[in-house]
């Protein structure tokens, strides 16, 4: 189709052969000009070199056996996207990455929706927040922007809080009436002017209100029963412990991991979008080299809200030092989504690992996939996909070594030994301890045992 024809080499069989082994040697000397279209059929791949002096590695070139090492720092945004089906490889991608970034200082922030980071973060000495309606981890949604680098009046973190907080209600309640819209505005003002924040106000010495002061403020206002009926259980009812408390979480650890896992799926978009704000406020209060992890990102993409804000977060957290990694196994409903298709453009890094034959259209549409590109997706095995590098682009082997692997794993069956290596172990420590004690109490003087020492 790309007007190539083979031809038979008569009477030249043995220069023909020659020809093809791999000795760089052309006996048949028979020479031709081409045009660009049928050479271009000879090379479905186009690979580029992705080796830097700085940065990690992300893989192997499958093409040429180069290393991948490449810094997602040194690119117009450090963004990244990760989109493969389930067993993929992903997150043991996307683990492997934080790993090696821990190693050069850089700080890691991941939101985890079913606890698949643990492991990682007990191996490096991380903090892992579990939050769920019964833990005592909490996060505030009314906590104020604190950013530094900014010209921002108080009027302006105070605006930018009362459009977050919004966000939230939104989803929270559903759909929203513009005259509910407007009422919620005014009792956002209304609960911050009672905590005395104010465009007046030293915001270094107020504290944030909870979401009970909001619905207190809301019961006073004319036409609002439905919204109060509806937040009653954020406050009262069974989800009353997720929000309605002052923040009681820190971040002050080179790897944080919020887990989401333990809350219903009903809470799960309303919990990491909380979760995310919490995150930009703090990034925005103190310029770190950080990578944010929102794996699972479609539970984000469901509501417009929350997508606006994730999407607002890829565009402006390059000023900030961050670099967002987002992950995602449903690949059209992301793609399909109002922002979803912004949030990849926006992101100058894309790893696409195994796809599913439904999706496969939308992928090579966006992404501009050659047809053995595509069948490579299709067709590639675990931690095998095509690595996207801002214009460059290569094939990937994701490889780790055996510590690595054994930090990182993500198999069932891994993790299953791991655990069953560490009771051993703990078994035989413990073992080891006790008869330790016994030979030393064996060892004592005649008389100090009963000196009760």
């Amino acid at each position: 189709g790309k007007l190539i024809f083979t031809k038979r080499v008569f009477y030249q069989a043995e220069q023909g052969f020659n020809s093809t082994l791999p000795l760089g040697n052309d006996e048949l000397m028979i020479s031709f000009n081409m045009n660009s279209s049928p050479i271009a059929s000879s090379f479905p791949f186009i690979s580029a070199d992705l080796t830097s002096d700085n940065g990690i590695l992300f893989g192997i070139n499958r093409h040429n056996n180069s290393l991948i090492l490449f810094d997602r720092f040194s690119m117009q945004n450090a963004n990244y996207v990760v989109f493969a089906t389930s067993g993929a490889g992903k997150s043991y991608t996307v683990k492997l990455e934080i790993l090696r970034s821990l190693m050069l200082g850089t700080e890691v922030i991941v939101i985890d929706p079913e606890m698949e980071y643990k492991h990682l973060s007990d191996a490096v000495g991380g903090t892992y927040i579990n939050v769920s309606l019964a833990s005592d981890a909490k996060i505030n949604p009314f906590d104020l922007p604190r950013p530094v680098g900014e010209e921002l009046s108080t009027e302006d973190i105070i605006r930018s809080a009362v459009i977050t907080v919004k966000g939230l209600l939104r989803i929270m309640l559903g759909q929203v009436t513009p005259q509910e819209d407007s009422i919620l505005d005014r009792a956002l003002l209304e609960t911050y002017a009672k905590k005395d924040i104010t465009p007046e106000a030293d915001l270094t010495k107020v504290e944030a209100p909870i979401i009970q002061d909001f619905v207190d403020v809301l019961e006073g206002m004319e036409g609002t029963k439905d919204l109060v009926i509806k937040l009653k259980k954020f406050t009262e009812g069974t989800f009353a412990g997720l929000f309605n408390s002052p923040t009681t979480v820190r971040m002050k650890n080179i790897l944080v991991t919020f887990s989401v896992r333990d809350l219903e799926d009903e809470l799960r978009p309303l919990a990491i979008y909380a979760i995310v704000n919490y995150i930009w406020n703090v990034v925005r209060s103190e310029r770190k080299k950080r990578i944010l992890v929102i794996d699972e990102a479609w539970w984000l993409m469901q509501h417009e809200d929350s997508a606006k804000f994730i999407f607002a977060l890829v565009k402006r957290c390059r000023k900030y030092y961050l670099g967002v990694t987002t992950i995602t196994q449903d690949v059209n409903d992301f793609l399909h989504s109002r922002y979803g298709q912004a949030i990849v453009y926006n992101s100058a890094l894309q790893l696409l690992l195994r796809q599913s034959p439904a999706a496969i259209d939308n992928i090579q549409k966006t992404f501009i996939l050659t047809e053995g590109e595509k069948y490579l997706l299709l067709e590639g095995g675990v931690g095998e996909g095509i690595f996207f590098a801002g214009n460059r682009h290569a094939a990937i082997k994701v490889v780790a070594s055996y510590a690595e692997d054994q930090i990182v794993t993500t198999n069932p069956q891994q993790l299953l030994e791991i655990e069953a290596a560490k009771k051993e172990y703990e078994q035989e420590f413990m073992t080891k301890d006790n008869q330790t004690d016994s030979t030393a109490a064996d060892n004592l003087p005649p008389g100090v045992e009963d000196l009760n020492i």
